[in-house]
């Protein structure tokens, strides 16, 4: 009787017990993976976009829907939520980082992210210093704050009602989607495994390139490099769902969006570098650096053929290739003798990292006027384009070009 179809879920459903909306095993499927998927958008929109970093406003009506879903979904409190992740964002990959890999380790954040998650919700002061401009109405005061638990309750006795006892298994499944995406994944591998388009001054990687699973939040370096943007995709072939629904809410009225990715113009190539060219570099830093770093890769790809040619050991420069577009201190200790292995056998490759370095400190001075960055600058591009390397003259002419 159980196993009388062919994947044998129809029988056991009837052998468990069915609710009032008769649906088959794979209809069920479908309805827990698009409530899951009204969560995650509800995260990333709403506490994430919205409420943490402001990068959109929203209508009340849509701000109110998302907020009485995840209280029925995940029973978050919105004011917690957003302490916490500001935190992080304030703290990040240091001591004080509710839930950094750098500092927890990657199995404790990946297994055990909800937990670090509801002990910095616990922590009264960081709610109080980060959980500023939330809602503060009476609902939230009075249910949704108040009862955070009651909402995951009333949505198991729905799921109940509408399944019978497998709606057990989608209540689960519901309530643990947050929990393995947001706080295991995003938390965790987002700050430990993938690719990075953006140097940020932390370990954020982009998951993967098609924001789908998690509502665009795998995108999780182009996000730490523009925290307040309301898109998280930078480059033409990543996807951000989330970016997609808020464009639909936008067509409707019911969002605002407030800022995207910045982009760099570009002008006439001007004689020296001047103050537009400093103010293009400093607001564009994060995308002059990798374009920097894409000349740094093909210098190393051209260097490597030449040694392929010559027969000669390549070992070296392969293991310090992945680090040698990186600020020295997010190269990790062990690889730091092969980048100086590599520099000292490639005088090309050293040059373009000790003008790199040089590069990155017009941004970082705090104490030179702007007239002296300005001349600073323009002594950087002169000694670029008289380096004789024909990747440093390039970029040195196309950065006279940028405009903020």
């Amino acid at each position: 009787m159980v196993f009388s179809d062919a994947w044998g879920m129809t029988s056991v459903l009837e052998w468990m017990g069915t609710g009032v909306w008769n649906l088959n095993g794979w209809q069920i499927v479908l309805f827990t993976l698009a409530t899951t998927h009204v969560t995650i958008a509800s995260v990333t929109i709403f506490l994430h976009r919205h409420q943490a970093h402001r990068a959109l406003d929203l209508h009340p009506i849509a701000a109110h829907f998302f907020r009485l879903w995840l209280w029925l979904s995940t029973g978050t409190v919105t004011r917690e939520w957003t302490a916490v992740h500001r935190k992080h964002h304030a703290k990040c990959e240091h001591e004080g980082d509710p839930h950094s890999p750098v500092v927890f380790g990657i199995k404790k954040v990946f297994w055990q992210g909800y937990e670090l998650y509801r002990a910095e919700c616990a922590n009264a002061q960081t709610v109080q210093r980060f959980g500023h401009n939330t809602p503060n109405d009476w609902l939230e005061k009075n249910l949704y704050a108040r009862h955070a638990s009651l909402g995951v309750a009333l949505l198991l006795v729905l799921d109940l009602a509408l399944f019978g006892v497998i709606g057990l298994t989608v209540w689960a499944v519901q309530m643990l989607w947050i929990p393995i995406t947001a706080a295991g994944i995003i938390n965790g591998i987002g700050h430990w495994w993938g690719y990075r388009n953006f140097e940020s001054a932390d370990a954020s990687t982009n998951v993967s390139p098609w924001g789908l699973l998690i509502g665009g939040e795998e995108l999780h370096n182009n996000h730490h490099t523009y925290p307040t943007s309301a898109k998280l995709s930078v480059k033409p072939y990543e996807f951000d769902i989330g970016w997609c629904y808020i464009r639909v809410l936008q067509s409707l009225r019911l969002a605002t969006v407030k800022k995207t990715p910045p982009k760099m113009a570009w002008g006439a190539v001007q004689a020296v570098a001047d103050e537009k060219t400093l103010e293009a570099l400093i607001a564009h830093r994060y995308e002059v650096m990798a374009r920097y770093a894409r000349e740094l890769r093909s210098v190393c790809r051209a260097e490597i053929t030449v040694l392929k040619v010559r027969r000669q050991d390549l070992s070296v420069l392969k293991a310090a290739r992945r680090w040698l577009h990186r600020d020295q201190d997010q190269v990790p200790d062990y690889a730091q003798p092969q980048v100086a292995q590599a520099r000292a056998a490639n005088p090309v490759l050293d040059k373009m990292l000790t003008m790199r370095e040089e590069l990155r400190a017009l941004w970082l001075s705090r104490s030179q006027s702007r007239e002296q960055l300005a001349a600073d600058l323009q002594a950087w591009c002169r000694r670029a384009e008289e380096s004789g390397i024909a990747a440093l003259q390039e970029f040195s002419i196309r950065l006279r070009a940028a405009r903020a």
